[in-house]
């Protein structure tokens, strides 16, 4: 169901003195790159178009462009984009009524006390509108943005129909180890007492724990597909026993160069199967992977208009020299600012952060491509605990991660275009919170 949204202001005020200054101007403002080049560089412009493995690509060198990092010309941004003091109030959005309750799908006795019993009363639009569809055996395509509730919109019905039918296998690939293991302690916990088993096969990690998991019995395989398309190749994953795809986040497993990997692994599973497709998007690679190998698809679609219009959006300005000070300012706040993700640039800039706040008396974790699976499950477990109060992540290290009640998001550097910037502030205003988003200008 669409939600109505507030049109960013423009407020081109900013306050002097020795608080960080808010607030951006009017003008168009170029950011050239400057990853890199010590540690007050404002991180990356945001270009025009992607390439898939996250790159900028080159575009058109035209008066509202600057040159960025190795040559690439790089398009300017308006700051105004990025403003939002008005964000939509929780109690002016629709109120979605279900048209089921949980105990009205038909799921299995013991299932359906089981997810009422971890909290879950009422659907949200998208379990209540597919999960329907999913019992019938249909495939399905979900729009909808994270914190809508789609992992157990598509989780519940499955592991109903594995009740009822005990020898059937789904595989679920998704783009990052860490959106794996949520997905497979949400399966846990929905599955309650009943004998579900699962494995997860992801990169990055020891693949013979993942070969000895596969050779036990298994309802579920959850993976990325890299990992997965790995093991299928040296035998280890029958994908003539999957009865059931699930892509979830595709959109991202496409960005993140994922697209041939997925091809192979679709293809080499049975033509009967059921592909149940989530996505906050509809790229046209994405509708050419559902016109190849989705079935007369079903889609519901539950995507608000604009998933920034719940969150607080501002910029704050500093000098070149003066940048980590005034974040460490603004994380001094500790009755604002409880929960905060910071986006940085690349993986030492990153991991450098982290190490500085630190220093500064602000308890922070890192997590980055060059962490091991251990430490980055150990940085997000200390995070989520309260241990820390401030994750610094790298755009792909940070796909998939799903932490309630993160107060703040803050762009310490600019993401490559306007598709992240949106996917990093959609950290915050999760459901239907109200979140902020600071964005770091020179």
């Amino acid at each position: 169901m669409d939600h109505t949204t507030s049109r960013p202001s423009r407020n081109s005020s900013s306050r002097s003195g020795s608080r960080p200054s808010y607030g951006g101007a009017n003008k168009r403002s170029s950011f050239s790159d400057r990853r890199g080049r010590g540690g007050n560089g404002g991180g990356s412009s945001f270009s025009s178009n992607r390439s898939p493995r996250g790159g900028s690509s080159r575009s058109g060198g035209g008066s509202g462009s600057s040159r960025g990092r190795g040559g690439r010309m790089q398009k300017s941004f308006d700051v105004s984009q990025y403003i939002n003091k008005n964000p939509v109030i929780q109690e002016t959005a629709e109120v979605y009524v279900p048209e089921h309750k949980f105990t009205e799908f038909g799921l299995d006795k013991k299932l359906a006390f089981t997810v009422t019993s971890s909290g879950l009363v009422s659907p949200t639009p998208i379990q209540d509108q597919i999960i329907p569809h999913i019992l019938e055996g249909r495939d399905v395509i979900g729009l909808a943005n994270t914190g809508t509730g789609k992992t157990a919109a598509f989780l519940i019905p499955l592991i109903d129909k594995t009740l009822r039918e005990y020898n059937r296998q789904t595989l679920i690939l998704a783009p990052t180890r860490e959106l794996a293991i949520q997905i497979q302690e949400e399966l846990r916990k929905l599955s309650g007492q009943s004998k579900i088993y699962s494995t997860i096969c992801v990169g990055g990690t020891s693949i013979r724990p993942q070969i000895q998991g596969l050779r036990r019995k298994n309802h579920f395989i959850i993976g990325t597909p890299g990992r997965v398309l790995d093991l299928i190749n040296q035998g280890y994953l029958k994908p003539q026993h999957i009865r059931t795809v699930v892509l979830d986040e595709a959109d991202r497993m496409l960005d993140m160069g994922f697209i041939h990997d997925m091809r192979k692994i679709l293809q080499d599973i049975p033509k009967d199967k059921e592909t149940l497709f989530f996505s906050a998007t509809m790229s046209a690679d994405i509708e050419r992977l559902v016109s190849d190998f989705l079935r007369n698809p079903i889609t519901v679609s539950v995507k608000k208009k604009d998933i920034t219009g719940s969150i607080e959006q501002d910029v704050v300005r500093h000098g070149n020299h003066d940048k980590f000070q005034t974040l460490v300012t603004l994380l001094k706040d500790t009755e604002t600012f409880k929960r905060v993700i910071i986006f940085g640039a690349m993986k030492h800039s990153v991991e450098k952060l982290g190490q500085a706040l630190n220093a500064a008396g602000i308890t922070a974790e890192s997590i980055h491509g060059n962490k091991s699976h251990p430490q980055r499950q150990r940085a997000l477990k200390n995070f989520k605990s309260g241990q820390s109060r401030v994750l610094v992540a790298t755009d792909v290290a940070a796909r998939g991660i799903h932490v309630d009640n993160v107060t703040h998001v803050i762009n310490y550097d600019l993401p490559n275009c306007y598709e992240d910037y949106v996917h990093r502030i959609g950290r915050t205003g999760r459901g239907e919170k109200l979140g902020k988003a600071l964005t770091f200008v020179a």
